[in-house]
């Protein structure tokens, strides 16, 4: 068989099969237990359904998304018997204690890599008060400064991305470093391996990280030994294993690439032939990222270096010989940030909130997905209320239908209050956009949704009083001319099968 028509997967999407057969078979065991012990007396049958009602009332009583809490007191008195043990052994949000500890503290020794210029921070505030306490929110929730003199290029959709993705590759003299969610591999592949090749023969340093589950059956047998024997370095984040864990729930959601820390890259792309259009699954895909050029790529070598040393135990990297210094004057504002589940904060969705509470004429939004709490809600309501000009495109052609109703069903309420709902008719719209007032954008990984505010780890960055906040906006403007427009009156005509099944599935939203 040629090596093209073999998976990853004699032996990883096998990897796979044995892993949820285990994982079933533990959760199985439980329930198990758990029935026969209660049947055999009155006692433990008490005992339990005490359990159930004393973690309900530790999780009333915990700080947390009442949203995501609302499910599981429903999962638990539904099932009193068998949701309080499940929810003691995988509910909470709790990570893993070692990778927790790990990860905060190679972040934490990261620090003095981040530290905030007072007279940037002071220009900014003064050359824009309002927009100011937006960037003094994420440097606070995130650790990660502002920056000035850093030019900031917006490419969408991801063919009009690739090429330059490419050139930037090929202008790499030190080292190349990549971040992905998915690693397919595919043309797309093919072309940057090509390069990646040719700089190992030049001596260029080559990393890269892909998450396990984003990537596992994009990949054929033998992809990750036959790359580390080119001298391409790769480290898998999270492999997926037969153990019942809530790590298991953290992905790496990331896109970073890193070239000799003079420029960065983030945006919605990974590595696969649909982000550039060479194959169609769910119509025409349309997806952007940003190349950064200056002081701002130091974040993302941060980002991506702390990533790294918290999978590695060995062959860490030293972040201080891997950041660039000299950069030409630029105008505006940039603020990197990353956002992930172990600290308990959520830049990424405060950051929305503010630039949502900050708005004075309009706020656009761009998700793949709208998997939303009470919160986010009524801030995106209050806007439209105050008359802001709130518009929202998601995708018509989705790539999950069990998602897609659950976006849909906050439509009817968002309407109600004046919010412009827009649906990408050509396919699956996966860029991640805010753009407000002509004055500050948003671009990254982070969609609006549980996975990525709390689960996920994730990057993004803001933009202040630069022309790029002005190609997002005329983007998206673009966009919306090849949406369909859904409006209250169309809304409310749907059938009544697709409103139960909205409804019904919006019960699971936190666990999508």
């Amino acid at each position: 068989m040629d090596k093209k028509q073999r998976k990853r997967g004699l032996k990883l999407p096998m990897r796979m099969i044995t892993a949820g057969i285990l994982i079933t078979a533990q959760i199985a065991f439980v329930v198990f237990l758990i029935y026969k012990l209660s049947a055999k007396t009155i006692w433990i049958y008490t005992a339990l359904e005490l359990i159930s009602v004393i973690i309900v009332i530790y999780i009333v009583s915990r700080k947390g998304n009442p949203s995501y809490k609302i499910t599981w007191i429903v999962f638990i008195l539904a099932l009193p018997l068998f949701g309080g043990c499940i929810y003691i052994l995988w509910g909470g949000g709790r990570m893993l204690p070692n990778v927790k500890k790990r990860m905060l503290d190679v972040h934490r020794k990261s620090l003095k890599y981040l530290d905030q210029d007072r007279l940037i921070e002071s220009k900014l505030g003064y050359s824009d008060i309002f927009h100011s306490r937006q960037s003094r929110f994420l440097r606070t929730e995130s650790d990660f400064p502002v920056y000035t003199d850093t030019s900031v290029e917006y490419l969408s959709p991801g063919e009009k991305f690739f090429p330059r993705f490419l050139q930037e590759l090929n202008k790499a003299k030190e080292y190349i470093f990549m971040e992905f969610f998915i690693l397919a591999e595919g043309y797309m592949w093919d072309e940057i391996h090509k390069i990646l090749k040719s700089k190992v023969e030049q001596g260029v340093e080559i990393k890269i990280i892909f998450d396990d589950f984003g990537s596992i059956t994009r990949q054929y047998k033998g992809f990750v030994k036959d790359l580390r024997a080119e001298g391409i370095e790769i480290s898998v984040f999270n492999p997926i294993r037969p153990s019942v864990d809530l790590f298991l729930n953290n992905r790496n959601h990331r896109k970073i690439v890193v070239i000799d820390g003079r420029v960065s890259i983030t945006g919605g792309i990974n590595i696969g032939d649909e982000y550039i259009n060479r194959v169609e699954i769910f119509g025409y895909w349309m997806d952007c990222a940003a190349v950064f050029r200056g002081p701002a790529t130091k974040s993302f070598v941060v980002m991506f270096c702390n990533m790294w040393n918290s999978i590695n135990q060995k062959n860490k990297i030293d972040i201080k010989n891997h950041i660039a210094r000299v950069f030409p004057p630029c105008e505006g504002f940039v603020q990197p940030y990353a956002d992930n589940p172990f600290d308990g904060r959520h830049p990424a969705e405060g950051l929305y909130m503010q630039i949502l509470n900050s708005a004075q004429k309009y706020v656009y939004i761009v998700s793949p997905y709208l998997i939303l709490d009470n919160t986010m809600v009524m801030e995106l309501e209050f806007a439209a209320k105050s008359g802001i000009d709130v518009r929202i495109v998601t995708p018509k052609i989705w790539d999950k239908s069990y998602v897609h109703p659950v976006t849909q069903y906050y439509y009817d309420e968002l309407l109600k209050s004046g919010v412009k709902i827009y649906e990408f008719t050509p396919g699956f719209i996966h860029s991640k956009l805010f753009v407000s007032d002509d004055r500050v954008a948003t671009i990254g990984t982070v969609n609006m949704d549980y996975r990525s505010f709390f689960f996920h780890f994730e990057c993004g960055a803001w933009m202040c009083n630069s022309q790029t906040v002005y190609d997002i906006k005329n983007h998206i403007l673009k966009i919306i001319e090849d949406c369909e427009e859904i409006t209250l009156e169309k809304w409310s005509k749907r059938p009544k099968y697709l409103r139960f099944k909205q409804a019904f599935l919006h019960l699971f939203a936190p666990f999508m």
